[in-house]
């Protein structure tokens, strides 16, 4: 009886030390404030934040930290400030220093192809202090005939993107590519927004599957594109992820302001990295809300397993632990990582015995199962190199190269093995450029060759014709101008190109750098021009089978260590057939060099690059980039700000500073009339790159005649290109893309004369 009351007694004092230590527990991971509410709904509410109905103390006195709980709905919902700004808390991180709310979707919709028949809403966002996220967010657009914009109220940037198509077969479910449904990036600082949504021709080719054109800001991940969006999209109140810190003050600044400091005891106090103000976080060791007093407490390490390395006997320390070994053991306690020798046993012969057995277990396992499993290894290596191969377009590849009217087979297929060799592994020392989509590598191969090799990010595999066009164009084209394709590599997740390695960057880096562009005299700019233009007029009307480049830009011209040009970029060319003049395509290209008459009817002509090649003239000639916002709205387009210049007789006002101190005025205006004739809205009243070509070299031998005679035109081998047709394109960095491409200079769409 005497024993069972003691037992009774030590049950009874067991669960009291239990309930203590379960209401410590919850003191310490208290949120708020005592006699605060702590939440609405389903939404935790920590300090500084606190609802509107509470105590002042409750919430630090700022309305963004401020939480409107509407009681009417079950469960309750919270809205950021006041309810009437229809703005809903979704969630509140102290850890992340992070508040979700919903945000808005714009549309723009279309009963038929009418302008007056169709309804639109442009959402807009204003907060007071708390930035957007710009590394959880992104802003989408989604139609297959839309242009989206993204505009800071107070008119200080705005940017956006495009996305189009004539078929609902061109589009694909899966992340936006651009084809339905494209996607940029938020700036950082960013507080505020209005949205806005044009169609280039009301939706009229689009009407049966895509009548309305969406457009939101949403945390990335929330959204997944599918085809369906197209008729009715059917993802609704998009999550928006917001940076909040406190006040406007630094660390520093706060420090020194002991009345507006708020970082508790073992905390850490950071600069906010978006917006203003700082953040305060628990100590290492700790956890907790840091903005409540004594509100980051000690973690008990020893309480998770996975929280320490101890072996045998964990000893929690106010903010860490130790470690320790039972009698009969000697060490440092700690699992045997890093520094830790364990718990070892004092008798020799014990640890002699565990060791024997461990060792033999060990040798009787790799003898079992190594040889099967390095020849399963191996085995799925190879398989796995022959699926990259056949995903990547190998077969049609070799197809290709082997067809009897093939007049080269220069084009080699790299193992993986040679690349990673020429790379080493791909070490970032070997980078030399980046693009949105891949990265390019500097190799040296075993012959002593320097090479580029373009390592994409991703490839749609669904677009893997359009990456074999440029292999067969550029292997099979022998131009002294033209940068030279030595192969490419298949056998890798995503499929790898080989060029010869040009030293000197693009032409577009030279002229808009003004460490570089001082160093493009007249002659020089006038003979990469020549040379440009002579490597056009070979595709167009040399080469067995007429090339049309597509995408002709400064950025696409690459230049050596003497200035000579090397045109690139041949993932968006179309092969013409003898007996065709004109193509229609779906319209690709970049902004600010896009053939007008190509854009509004997608009939493709040899005069589509004529357009493009009149503006890189035009960047030539003044030093300015062929789309800039960061220009008023009548000189935002260079063509057209160039044209009415001519025509306004300014053109001189506008020229590059390093042309008009050489004192050559009647030659550069010469250049300027030939790229008004480039420039002609109607293709048919362009002159031919051949004519341009011819023109260009006459005034190169003017320029020359005082000093070093013109360079003279090389001989190019003709050579028989291949039949299919393709519609992708690299962009400079050399990654494959698909689709519309919108190249635009900060991502920003420009105006079209014939949307709404």
């Amino acid at each position: 009886m005497v024993i069972y009351k003691l037992l009774l007694k030590a049950a009874m004092l067991g669960a009291l030390l239990c309930l203590y230590h379960k209401h410590l527990a919850q003191a310490n991971d208290s949120i708020t404030k005592p006699g605060c509410r702590s939440s609405c709904g389903n939404l935790s509410i920590p300090y500084p934040f606190g609802l509107s109905d509470s105590d002042p103390h409750c919430r630090i006195n700022s309305s963004s930290f401020r939480v409107d709980c509407d009681y009417s709905t079950k469960p309750p919902i919270a809205y950021m400030s006041k309810k009437s700004s229809n703005i809903k808390i979704l969630n509140i991180s102290i850890e992340d220093h992070e508040m979700l709310i919903n945000a808005f979707i714009g549309r723009d919709c279309y009963k038929s192809s009418r302008h007056d028949d169709s309804s639109s809403n442009n959402p807009w966002l204003w907060l007071a202090e708390f930035p957007f996220s710009s590394t959880k967010n992104k802003f989408t657009a989604i139609g297959c005939d839309t242009s989206a914009s993204f505009r800071d109220r107070h008119g200080k940037f705005s940017f956006g993107c495009m996305s189009s198509c004539s078929s609902v077969l061109d589009v694909s479910n899966g992340s936006c590519t651009g084809i339905g449904c494209c996607e940029t990036s938020i700036p950082r600082n960013t507080f505020n927004y209005n949205i806005s949504i044009t169609s280039f021709s009301n939706h009229s080719d689009v009407l049966s599957f895509n009548p309305c054109s969406y457009a939101f800001v949403a945390e990335i991940g929330s959204y997944n594109f599918s085809v369906g969006d197209l008729k009715q999209l059917k993802f609704t109140d998009p999550p928006l992820v917001l940076d909040w810190a406190i006040g406007n003050q630094t660390c520093e600044e706060a420090k020194n302001d002991n009345t507006s400091y708020m970082c508790t005891n073992n905390t850490i106090c950071t600069d906010a990295e978006n917006g203003s103000g700082y953040k305060c976080t628990c100590s290492e060791g700790y956890q907790g809300n840091p903005y409540l007093e004594n509100g980051c407490h000690d973690i008990d390490e020893c309480a998770d397993p996975e929280m320490n390395q101890c072996e045998k006997i964990c000893h929690n320390v106010i903010g860490n632990y130790t470690c320790s070994c039972p009698n009969g053991y000697h060490g440092d306690g700690k699992k045997g990582v890093g520094d830790g020798q364990g718990c070892i046993a004092n008798s020799s012969q014990h640890l002699m015995e565990i060791l024997v057995g461990v060792a033999g277990a060990i040798i009787v396992l790799l003898f079992s199962i190594g040889f099967l499993y390095l020849g399963h290894k191996k085995m799925k290596l190879i398989k796995l190199k022959e699926q990259y191969f056949k995903q990547n377009g190998g077969l049609l590849l070799q197809q290709q190269l082997d067809e009897p009217d093939k007049t080269t087979k220069a084009t080699k297929i790299f193992s993986a093995e040679e690349l990673e060799k020429a790379t080493d592994s791909y070490h970032e020392r070997r980078i030399v450029g980046r693009g949105g989509y891949g990265t390019v590598y500097k190799g040296l191969l075993p012959n002593g060759m320097v090479v580029a090799i373009k390592k994409s990010k991703l490839v749609d595999r669904s677009q893997i014709e359009q990456f074999i066009n440029e292999v067969i164009v550029l292997s099979q084209i022998n131009h002294r101008n033209v940068v030279k394709l030595l192969g490419c590599c298949l056998e890798t997740e995503v499929p790898l190109l080989v060029y010869k390695f040009i030293n000197n960057g693009t032409l577009f880096d030279h002229i808009h750098d003004p460490k570089n562009s001082s160093k493009l005299s007249w002659k020089t700019r006038l003979r990469i021009a020549s040379e440009t233009a002579r490597v056009l007029s070979y595709l167009h009307s040399v080469a067995s089978i007429p090339i049309i480049h597509r995408d002709v830009k400064s950025a696409n011209i690459l230049l050596d260590a003497n200035y000579t040009a090397k045109v690139s970029d041949f993932g968006a060319s179309k092969l013409i057939p003898l007996d065709q003049t004109q193509l229609f395509t779906m319209v690709q290209g970049t902004w600010g060099y896009l053939d007008p008459e190509y854009l509004h009817t997608s009939q493709l002509t040899e005069k589509s690059d004529v357009y493009s090649f009149g503006v890189v003239l035009v960047e030539l000639l003044t030093g300015k980039k062929a789309l800039s916002f960061d220009r008023s709205e009548e000189e935002r387009s260079l063509a057209t700000y160039f044209l009415s210049s001519l025509k306004n007789d300014k053109f001189f006002q506008i020229i590059a500073e390093v042309i008009a101190n050489e004192g050559i005025n009647e030659q550069v205006r010469e250049v300027a009339n030939l790229v008004k004739r480039c420039l002609t809205i109607k293709a048919e009243e362009r002159p031919t790159m051949k004519e341009v070509a011819i023109e260009l070299e006459r005034l190169r031998a003017m320029a020359n005649h005082s000093g070093v005679s013109s360079t003279d035109v090389n001989q190019e081998e003709i050579v028989h290109l291949p039949r299919e047709k393709t519609d992708a394109y690299m962009d400079t960095s050399g990654i494959m893309n698909t689709g519309y491409t919108n190249s635009m200079e900060d991502h920003i769409m420009p105006k079209v004369s014939s949307g709404r």
